[in-house]
């Protein structure tokens, strides 16, 4: 058996769970997952790939922050709604003065603190995954 068909023989023994999953991200790359999910899970890819940093100027260039965050902040637990406000006041400060270290140093704390609350983020993305037919 060539590794091809070792591939395939494993992609089809994917539970439920992992298939609604996959099927999620699918439907968010596609721009049809649905709210609040859909943000939810940029929030999370783009914190994964390279931070609130990343997270902010992303979706500021891209789309529509104020929106965005608002909606995130009627899903996520008080922690981390009172994370991401305290990382965009850091952001701004690094906009006005990019040699900020307090604003670089609190960026990088509230990643940490994401991080530390992932599962949380996880469970909610767990739960929509549920509903989703595959």
């Amino acid at each position: 058996m060539g590794l091809f068909d070792l591939f395939k023989k494993k992609q089809l023994e994917l539970t439920d769970e992992q298939l609604q999953w996959n099927k999620m991200w699918e439907l968010w790359e596609q721009e049809k997952a649905d709210s609040p999910y859909a943000e939810l899970m940029t929030y999370q890819s783009e914190i994964n790939n390279g931070g609130h940093g990343q997270y902010f100027f992303n979706v500021e260039n891209t789309g529509d922050l104020n929106k965005e965050m608002s909606v995130l902040r009627n899903i996520l637990t008080a922690e981390l709604v009172a994370n991401l406000q305290r990382a965009y006041k850091a952001y701004l400060a690094l906009e006005e003065n990019e040699d900020d270290e307090k604003a670089a140093e609190t960026i990088e704390l509230c990643d940490d603190i994401f991080f530390e609350n992932e599962e949380e983020i996880n469970g909610m993305l767990e739960t929509y995954a549920g509903t989703i037919q595959v």
